[in-house]
């Protein structure tokens, strides 16, 4: 039988699946940077802020980021930066960003993020947006990922055991497409999306051949250890998506659900003395951000075992408001474990290491993910 939604698109939505998804999906900010040539031969640049970027590079920043252009195999020159945190990082994050925002706004957290991981992330923006050529679809975004990594590994010889494939949001859509064809370290989807029409439609229990971004037909063919970070009250992308997609990977480990509570439930719970402000830790962000409650999650350990005898943990809201990674490193044989903890929110809860004995060592930097921007 078909649902009152899935009878809806088959008659009123034409079989253009490019355009809808463009228009559901792709929000591309007024770029907030610019690159000018840092060498005669036009292969390095540096990456410069306007005014409206919420954030400046500081000089010591600026030594850390490397820019360029490189070309995807539908012909765009997409813009990279590569932030080089440790000259003894053991990975490399490649981080596919939300939809609303481009590489000037997030180069102030892939600092951050690398900095306190002691990891190198690279980022890059899809086709239209920032200094990136072409226009944004789906096409474009398969292509733009597949460029990145190609860049990744030959200008930097990066080998795939040391990558970790990041998507946000939309940016689980690429960062999908790419692990079902090249093994890697691990893959974190936060707050991924089943398909285009599965968000638009939230009945929809198939996947229509003019539907948009099928992530959920291809994470069966993930190889790589995949964890899966969603929020309860996502009000974006529905909690049911990442639940989908968590069953569908042969490879998923334990995922992380994070209960997101409103302004109003914030109040009444505090009002009833429920939970107090000392047990819960609940402080205001910014009106732009969801108010998080992890109290009840507390307990969750999120952990992606890679090939080598390392573990990284992710706690999250899904609005991508908020995300704490932790990358824990250890010996085989127990011995000395060194957390690091950076944590991306008003709240601060810092891992706790597997073994009760070991020394920890623990470090957290705070920052803001922008919120995503859905028709």
């Amino acid at each position: 039988m078909f649902s009152i939604s899935e009878l809806c698109c088959m008659f009123c939505c034409p079989p253009c699946p490019g355009p809808i998804a463009a228009k559901l999906a792709f929000q591309p900010p007024e770029p907030t940077y610019k690159l000018t040539p840092a060498d005669d031969a036009n292969v390095k640049y540096n990456l410069h802020l306007f005014d409206r970027a919420e954030w400046q590079f500081s000089e010591r920043d600026k030594s850390k980021v490397e820019a360029f252009f490189t070309r995807t195999s539908r012909g765009n020159l997409i813009t990279c930066i590569y932030v080089r945190c440790s000259k003894n990082a053991k990975y490399t994050l490649l981080f596919s960003h939300g939809n609303a925002v481009d590489l000037g706004q997030m180069s102030s957290f892939y600092i951050s993020l690398g900095s306190q991981l002691n990891c190198n992330i690279f980022g890059y923006d899809y086709s239209g947006y920032g200094m990136s050529g072409g226009k944004p679809s789906e096409k474009n975004l398969y292509a733009d990922i597949e460029a990145a990594w190609q860049a990744l590994r030959t200008r930097f010889n990066i080998s795939p055991e040391s990558i970790i494939l990041y998507g946000q949001s939309i940016g689980t859509v690429p960062t999908v497409d790419l692990a079902t064809r090249y093994e890697v370290a691990a893959v974190i989807l936060h707050s991924p999306l089943m398909s285009g029409l599965r968000v638009v439609f939230r009945n929809t229990k198939r996947t229509w051949f003019f539907d948009a971004f099928p992530s959920i037909d291809k994470v069966s063919k993930i190889k790589s250890p995949v964890l899966v970070i969603h929020g309860t009250d996502d009000e974006v992308i529905d909690f049911s998506h990442g639940i989908g997609i968590y069953e569908r990977c042969p490879r998923a480990v334990e995922p992380l659900w994070v209960e997101v509570k409103s302004k109003e439930k914030r109040e009444k719970i505090t009002k009833n003395g429920a939970e107090g402000a000392a047990n819960n830790k609940i402080n205001a962000p910014p009106a732009a951000v969801a108010e998080t409650n992890v109290s009840k999650v507390e307990k969750q350990t999120a952990a992606v075992s890679a090939k080598t005898n390392s573990t990284i943990h992710t706690r999250a809201t899904a609005n991508t408001a908020a995300t704490t990674l932790t990358i824990v490193e250890s010996t085989a044989n127990a011995g000395p474990t060194t957390t690091t903890t950076t944590t991306i929110s008003s709240v601060t809860r810092p891992e706790k290491a597997n073994n009760d004995d070991a020394a920890v060592t623990t470090s957290s930097v705070t920052a803001k993910l922008p919120t995503e921007k859905f028709l």
